[in-house]
């Protein structure tokens, strides 16, 4: 199996330095999505005490023609640091800097929706709007091939590997256990982790989060992730359709509640939004996928416990269907719903301000309000 050639260093050598001591030092490590919208790229920098809030991380800036964000004549972007995790690579006192990307002209990024996201969470914050997203992704070796899958050929068929155990059924758990552990240490909601239906196919889940955090803290969660596989030498795919045939593609599954939903009686918020959401389906469609669905409309086909891109469809209890109501939630009546349309490559800032837009602020048509008017 093809890996990469930095993980074939000596990681022993490397430790007799991690081990020195960094005085009163700290070393900060800024992360941002590219432009690509999926991409992710870090740098980092030396601070002179160990930061304790957001306000005491400074602005800084990157070519951004190196990042498909600028034209090489004006290319400086801006990085503004929003979210402070622990840094489980270097561990403490360093940290790990999520932050958003402007433009020389101090607007964000076409790839920055958290700034547009975050003003449609205050203008609910009211509603305590609770996210969950399970994201799912597949190991590949460097060269393409999934993780474990024989050379020349395909491993036996889906049935085995959901939440399987042995060697023959789960593809890479070391990954999955370091990644899990790194996210605990960094202070990200990480609530669980199970095997997927295609060999060396896992997914994590992050939440519940409150509004903006949930993009925050499944940003973070997708980093560490990509850092612990720069270390084992693979590659952690998020393409919604990594292999194609008969094999489960790999989602981005949204559960979505607020507080009427908690409450008593929930159930009927629960319906209501789901109405909203079956007369706003293409704008979703377009807003669950970086390239407006055309990712989406491999997995979405109506096999392989996906609904049909073109229709929208809603049940207890039903993997099959765009949304999901929990059998135990239909009990209850109360609780939350599953938005089970999102790609695993999705942006969760886009995902979670397109439900919140449609489902309580009551948008209508294709587009979506330009509330800065």
């Amino acid at each position: 199996m093809a890996t990469s050639a930095s993980a074939k260093l000596n990681k022993a050598v490397k430790q007799k330095y991690m081990d020195l001591p960094q005085g009163d030092q700290v070393q900060v490590m800024y992360i941002w999505i590219d432009g690509t919208g999926e991409g992710l790229r870090c740098k980092t920098r030396t601070l002179d005490s160990e930061p304790k809030s957001i306000e005491e991380l400074p602005e800084w800036n990157f070519d951004g023609s190196s990042t498909y964000q600028s034209e090489g004549s004006n290319s400086d972007m801006y990085l503004i640091p929003v979210s402070m995790f622990r840094d489980p690579f270097r561990k403490d006192p360093n940290k790990l800097v999520l932050c958003e990307v402007l433009k020389y002209n101090y607007k964000p990024a076409e790839t920055n929706l958290r700034m547009s996201c975050k003003k449609v969470m205050n203008m609910v914050e009211d509603q305590v709007p609770w996210f969950g997203m399970e994201q799912e992704y597949t190991l590949l070796a460097t060269d393409g091939h999934p993780f474990g899958w024989p050379s020349n050929g395909f491993p036996g068929p889906q049935g085995p590997y959901y939440c399987g155990v042995g060697a023959d059924r789960a593809y890479g758990r070391d990954i999955v256990e370091a990644h899990y552990r790194a996210c605990l240490y960094a202070g990200v909601q990480i609530c669980g982790t199970n095997a997927e239906v295609m060999p060396a196919q896992w997914e994590f889940q992050v939440g519940p989060c409150e509004g903006i955090n949930m993009g925050d803290h499944l940003w973070v969660a997708r980093f560490i992730l990509h850092r612990v596989c720069e270390d084992f030498g693979v590659v952690a795919s998020l393409d919604p359709k990594p292999i194609p045939g008969n094999w489960n593609g790999a989602g981005c599954h949204t559960n979505v509640s607020t507080k009427a939903m908690r409450e008593e009686g929930g159930l009927k918020f629960i319906e209501d939004a789901i109405e909203k959401l079956g007369k706003r389906h293409d704008y979703h469609i377009r807003a669950y996928d970086p390239k407006g669905g055309l990712d989406n409309a491999r997995r979405l086909t109506g096999r392989h416990e996906t609904s049909n891109i073109h229709e929208f469809s809603a049940g207890v209890a039903n993997r099959g269907a765009s949304i999901r109501i929990p059998r135990a939630v239909g009990q209850e009546k109360k609780g939350y719903f599953e938005d089970r349309r999102p790609s695993a490559n999705c942006d969760p800032y886009g995902v979670t301000e397109a439900i919140i837009r449609t489902c309580l602020l009551n948008e209508e048509g294709k587009e979506p309000v330009d509330y800065s008017k």
